[in-house]
């Protein structure tokens, strides 16, 4: 069987700070130590951390008073942080950079005047704690489709942005509709999409073709490990998202398939590197 390994794959840079920010939290606490949401979307890496003690939440009510919070990768809400103040809760933000630059453009256009269309899966963390940010001046869509029920006055000051793990080629087919139907819609400094992201689909999109099968080592929550698969099924590729070893879809393979191994940014390459040597050693 032969094994291609996408390049880049795995790992961002947002996804290791944060990583490492909860790796020194943890070894430096006296105290249990809480997790707003999965630091990232991952069950190998949430699961070494639970491993360790820290507790992951999905609401402020389970965290005591005075306790320490992390705020994961993918941001938060600002009303979130006020309710956390208010309980003397110690917090330590790993949200990532480029997250925290969509914030605050969200929240410069909104004082501007701008109505702003955010790009995104309903429901995400990111979204979620984009969406906070200026509730009254962002409208959320996912599709081309959703443009059509937009309605905004040729006079109203437009902008956008977007999730930064969206699939590159859909991101632009969206923004596209959006231009055609308001022509007064401005392009923002930054619309938000991962440059990380990008490179790990074009490595799919470029390496897909030659390869008979595509394995995307990634969690079925994680947003930028489905758009690699994605990515690999436009070009006619049957592509699966696996977690691990365990979940290698051996019916779907043969002896003498070629198979293309990538990985989401959040997926650890230990994983990959144990993915490639099962494979290999079939």
């Amino acid at each position: 069987m032969k094994v291609i390994l996408a390049e880049p794959r795995g790992f961002c840079s947002g996804v290791n700070r944060a990583i490492n920010i909860l790796e020194n939290v943890v070894k430096n606490a006296e105290e249990p130590v809480y997790v707003y949401h999965e630091i990232v979307h991952n069950a190998w890496v949430v699961g070494k951390f639970r491993r360790q003690g820290v507790v992951f939440v999905d609401s402020l009510d389970a965290v005591p008073n005075g306790a320490i919070l992390l705020f994961s990768a993918h941001g938060i809400s600002p009303e979130l942080r006020k309710q956390a103040s208010e309980r003397k809760i110690k917090t330590i933000d790993a949200t990532c950079p480029l997250v925290h630059n969509i914030h605050s453009q969200a929240r410069n256009y909104a004082e501007e005047g701008y109505k702003i269309v955010f790009i995104g899966k309903r429901g995400h963390d990111e979204v979620v704690g984009t969406l906070g940010e200026a509730p009254d001046a962002i409208v959320l869509i996912s599709s081309v489709e959703d443009v059509e029920s937009l309605d905004f006055p040729i006079d109203q000051k437009l902008t956008y942005l977007m999730q930064t793990t969206l699939s590159v080629i859909e991101a632009a087919e969206i923004v596209d509709a959006l231009r055609l139907k308001f022509p007064q819609l401005r392009d923002p400094k930054h619309e938000g999409l991962c440059d990380a992201t990008h490179k790990r689909q074009e490595a799919v999109r470029k390496l897909a073709p030659e390869a008979d099968v595509v394995l995307v080592v990634g969690s079925a929550n994680s947003s930028n490990s489905k758009r690699l698969a994605e990515v690999a099924r436009a070009a006619n590729v049957p592509a699966y998202l696996i977690n691990g070893v365990e979940d290698i879809p051996w019916s779907k393979l043969t002896p003498d398939s070629t198979v293309l191994l990538t990985a989401g940014a959040s997926a650890p390459e230990s994983v990959v590197q144990a993915c490639a040597q099962f494979l290999r050693d079939v």
